[in-house]
């Protein structure tokens, strides 16, 4: 049972609801924008973009953006508790910052930890309300689900490091102002220890960014090129090849927020009234199915109230992170598979073919999107082996040894 606010929470949340009543509207349904670019055009996926910075600045300049933050880096001074009021007050409205609250969970939190004083007064003000958007630049061709893997080379030349590599899978990189890169700074120690977190101006020189249209047509992704790339040892976060442990803080913050995000309209509810109105609720299968994602919902709704009311209590959470991203991800490519099927062969449709656009037909096309970013469903479930259940860790060959002396399959020798 969710607990009740207490008086103090609940002129919070009036106070929150108040703003939000003068300053948005009432969620509709389908029409919605914060839902998304229907129409997969760099102009319409723009103009969404554009549209999501602006309500985070609306937020910001109305003291909601940010609001655990400390009140010197534009935060409001608040807890974690209020943060999550808020988010449930904001869920019934019609408004979103898209990609933005993902890359302010990432490194507003590293900036604050690992950060120093100059670093955090530079950017986390400018972060939060959007002025400046930032990407992850993390992923590789060889170096995704093994991340320290990395191969992007990071050398230290007379006070700054030039950058030459590639990343991939960068979520809103054409839209970026910067980004935050994981390289290889150091190739004659083990992988984990020769890595540092740079700060990157996505507009240097060197610096190209090439979208990766996806089978649904949308520019998600991107593929980022660094050719002598000038980055200043001032911007390095945290201790020059020691990388790694800003890494693992905005990896644990990634994959608690995919886990505990806000509803969408992917839900039981909406398959069980689409599976009403095509005439396929009498079909047993489909209500068994329906019936499997909805368990699976409600548990992952119990394990991100527990997350909520620990936060709320004031308690540290003990509900894993990795376990609720791989449950999320689960559940939601049960449900697009189950939005399919109930079309039956016009799930053949696509785009204004089909029925409400393809909204199903998407999601089952964006599978990847949850079983890969973030982190592997195999990486994460090592993760909770290791974390959660005390079980030992998976044999590591590469512990003790150099980077450069590692093989890898791109050329078939070593890691030079």
């Amino acid at each position: 049972m969710k607990r009740k606010d207490t008086p103090e929470e609940a002129a919070f949340r009036s106070e929150a609801r108040s703003w939000l009543d003068a300053n948005a509207e009432l969620r509709r349904g389908e029409g919605d924008w914060s839902n998304g670019p229907r129409v997969h055009t760099h102009e319409a996926e723009a103009e969404y973009f554009d549209r999501c910075r602006t309500w985070q600045r609306t937020k910001f300049d109305g003291g909601w953006a940010c609001i655990a933050w400390p009140r010197k880096y534009g935060g409001r001074g608040g807890s974690a508790a209020q943060e999550i009021i808020y988010a449930q007050e904001e869920a019934a409205f019609d408004v979103t910052s898209g990609f933005l609250p993902a890359s302010i969970s990432l490194m507003g939190p590293a900036l604050m930890r690992h950060g120093n004083e100059a670093q955090r007064e530079r950017f986390l003000t400018p972060l939060q309300r959007g002025d400046e958007v930032w990407c992850q630049l993390f992923s590789e061709p060889e170096a995704g689900s093994d991340l320290a893997a990395l191969r992007t080379r990071a050398e230290l030349v007379d006070g700054e490091f030039i950058v030459n590599g590639q990343k991939l899978w960068t979520t809103s990189a054409q839209f970026a102002d910067y980004g935050f890169l994981l390289a290889r700074s150091n190739p004659d120690v083990p992988k984990h220890a020769g890595i540092s977190f740079l700060l990157v101006d996505m507009s240097d020189p060197g610096v190209d960014v090439r979208p990766l249209p996806t089978c649904k047509g949308d520019r998600h992704f991107n593929e980022v090129f660094f050719t002598d790339v000038r980055i200043p040892v001032s911007n390095v976060v945290g201790e020059i090849d020691g990388g790694w442990a800003v890494a693992k803080t905005t990896l644990a913050n990634e994959s608690m927020a995919i886990g505990s995000g806000r509803r969408g309209r992917d839900t039981t509810a909406a398959l069980v009234r689409f599976a009403r109105d095509r005439g396929r609720w009498s079909d047993p299968l489909t209500r068994q199915r329906v019936a499997t994602a909805y368990t699976q919902e409600r548990v992952l709704g119990f394990l991100q109230d527990k997350l909520q009311q620990a936060l709320l209590d004031g308690r540290s959470p003990d509900v894993d992170g990795s376990v609720m991203k791989v449950l999320w991800s689960e559940t939601r490519s049960l449900k697009a598979e189950i939005g399919l099927d109930i079309q039956g062969a016009e799930g053949l449709l696509f785009g204004g073919d089909a029925f409400d656009r393809g909204f199903w037909q998407e999601l089952v096309l964006d599978r990847p999107m949850g079983s890969i970013g973030g982190g592997t469903h195999e990486v994460h479930r090592n993760g909770i082996g290791e974390r959660a259940l005390g079980l030992p860790r998976e044999p590591r060959v590469d512990r003790e040894v150099a980077f450069r002396d590692l093989k890898t399959s791109m050329d078939g020798g070593t890691s030079k």
